[in-house]
């Protein structure tokens, strides 16, 4: 009880005019060891003034505070979605949606219906499809749109982002032809006579991205005012943008200034780029409450969807390979070095890596540099981290590596990953539970547009792991579940502190940011499988409302 007298005497003192806003009867989980369950919180300016019981902050009230009846809401922390590409799901809110296209006919209808709206000069681009939805999985062809596109030139990307299909016609403007050659770290598939049948994997993909027109101001602005909408709509009050080049940097300044960006973005520019950051003298965690940069990103192989992760063994259903080193990783000193340097800088850095034998290398890079460069809290981030071998997971705890995971792709991929690579190499795939077991830091997100951005379904994803097709009811790999409070902290704090952000948000406690999210359904209270279903009812952002759905 002392402990609570604190919580409410210290900020009463502080501010003697009373909270603007006062949200009472509701319950909500702060996510803070010291009080993790209260009834109501005071909200002033932008930061959380108390939280505590309904009576006892109703106390603190003044003639000018707004009252809010929680009607016994459940609440968390605002959501921090720790992987998303912002700018990219934005503009594939508006482009050709072809995800759930259940065969090559449906995928070739859409495109056709889509093209026939395209205005001219323009190119058809996201699409986000998964032929492992056909009957039988199979990699479709510029041939199979060529007829319904023309001359629009259309370049679709599968969903993971590691490939995409060209038509012909977006081939030519990129001047690739049967003689060009395959990229380090890329791979350009072709037929049996040397033909390449469209579809391009990982580094492949810049040969034609390249000759894409670069979007204008107004097209950047209108794709990320659609993509806070949308985060926010889910909760959603922070975001680490994986894909912040200085064009998108520019667009979120603008936004900003306008007061128009509703959501917090921790900004991740290229790693091998990371001199033109130490030379401005910028390091991890530069800029203010609302936009942050100093993160760098990396990559170290590619997709367990486009057999381009690295592993140590060859793929079960393509054993001719083992999967691609991505252009970043050749050769191997190349990402050392450049993890070295910006390290040294000041600058945090992140790698992508999906594969066993991946994550191992950036391990082994991670420990070096640290022991390099000397102690310091650098939170080294390992994107995706989804197959980890067993005596690997412990140590992201032991170099002090953070998990930065996306739960959603645990109950997508778990549909056809065995295919791939087979149960026993399963059984350390997605290894939430092994990951808080072994002391790791887990941040979660959703790895948007190449996800869902909704964290429901991704907690949905990480307490049941039953597959999207509903073939694992039990859970796949079900020891690896973990619970709704982990999952939800894994989403709060856990990615604000893989942001170097969970001194002021991710916990709902006096001083934070107030950043809150209301949910229609308690998901600590119903059954785990009705947690996709549950829906944002509102999201305060600094403590102004920046979504409210109808009821």
């Amino acid at each position: 009880m002392k402990q609570l007298a604190f919580y409410l005497l210290a900020p009463a003192l502080w501010a003697q005019s009373g909270p603007d806003v006062l949200l009472v009867n509701g319950k909500i989980w702060t996510g803070n060891r010291a009080q993790p369950e209260v009834q109501a919180v005071a909200i002033q300016g932008d930061r959380i003034l108390a939280a505590g019981s309904s009576a006892d902050l109703r106390k603190l009230a003044a003639a000018a505070t707004r009252v809010v009846d929680l009607g016994g809401s459940r609440v968390v922390p605002g959501f921090h979605d720790s992987h998303v590409h912002f700018y990219d799901g934005g503009t594939h809110l508006a482009s050709v949606q072809l995800r759930d296209a259940r065969s090559p006919e449906m995928f070739r209808d859409r495109i056709a219906e889509f093209a026939k709206k395209t205005p001219a000069g323009r190119w058809i681009l996201g699409g986000d499809w998964d032929h492992e939805n056909w009957t039988p999985p199979s990699l479709p062809t510029r041939q199979l749109i060529d007829a319904v596109t023309g001359e629009i030139p259309v370049f679709i990307n599968r969903l993971d982002g590691h490939m995409a299909l060209a038509n012909t016609a977006a081939l030519k403007r990129a001047g690739l032809t049967r003689g060009t050659r395959d990229p380090d770290g890329g791979a350009i598939v072709r037929d049996a006579s040397g033909e390449p049948t469209g579809i391009l994997k990982d580094s492949a993909m810049d040969l034609v991205s390249r000759v894409i027109p670069q979007p204008t101001e107004a097209e950047i602005d209108e794709a990320l005012r659609a993509a806070i909408r949308h985060a926010n709509e889910h909760g959603i009050t922070s975001v680490t943008d994986m894909s912040a080049s200085p064009d998108i940097l520019r667009g979120y300044q603008r936004l900003l200034a306008k007061g128009d960006l509703s959501v917090r973005v921790h900004g991740h520019q290229p790693l091998a780029d990371w001199k033109k950051l130490a030379d401005a003298g910028v390091q991890a965690g530069f800029g203010n409450a609302y936009l942050r940069i100093g993160g760098l990103k990396g990559f170290a192989d590619g997709s367990l969807g486009s057999t381009t992760a690295l592993f140590f063994d060859n793929y079960l259903d393509e054993p001719r390979t083992a999967g691609l080193a991505a252009g970043d990783m050749i050769p191997e000193e190349k990402l050392l070095n450049n993890i070295r340097g910006a390290d040294k800088a000041g600058l945090q850095v992140a790698v992508h890596a999906i594969g066993d034998r991946a994550n191992r290398r950036v391990l082994d890079f991670f420990e070096q540099v640290a022991k390099d460069n000397g102690p310091r809290d650098r939170r080294f981030r390992i994107e995706h981290a989804q197959h980890v071998k067993f005596e690997d997971i412990r140590r992201f705890a032991k170099i002090g590596v953070v998990a930065s995971m996306q739960a959603y792709h645990a109950i997508d991929d778990g549909r056809w990953a065995e295919k791939r690579i087979g149960a026993e190499r399963a059984r350390y795939t997605y290894a939430f539970r092994a990951f808080l077991d072994s002391g790791a830091v887990l941040a979660f997100g959703s790895d948007w547009y190449v996800a869902p951005i909704s964290p429901m379904m991704a907690i949905f994803g990480a307490v049941t792991r039953r597959t999207l097709d509903n073939k694992n009811p039990g859970g796949w790999v079900p020891e690896q579940k973990i619970t709704v409070a982990e999952a939800v902290k894994a989403y709060t704090w856990g990615s604000a502190y893989a942001a170097f952000a969970d001194q002021e948000k991710g916990t709902i406690q006096p001083g934070n940011l107030a950043d809150l999210a209301v949910l229609s359904e308690d998901i600590f209270a119903i059954a785990p499988s009705r947690i996709g279903d549950v829906k944002v009812l509102t999201t305060i952002v600094g403590g102004k409302v920046v979504f409210n759905r109808s009821r």
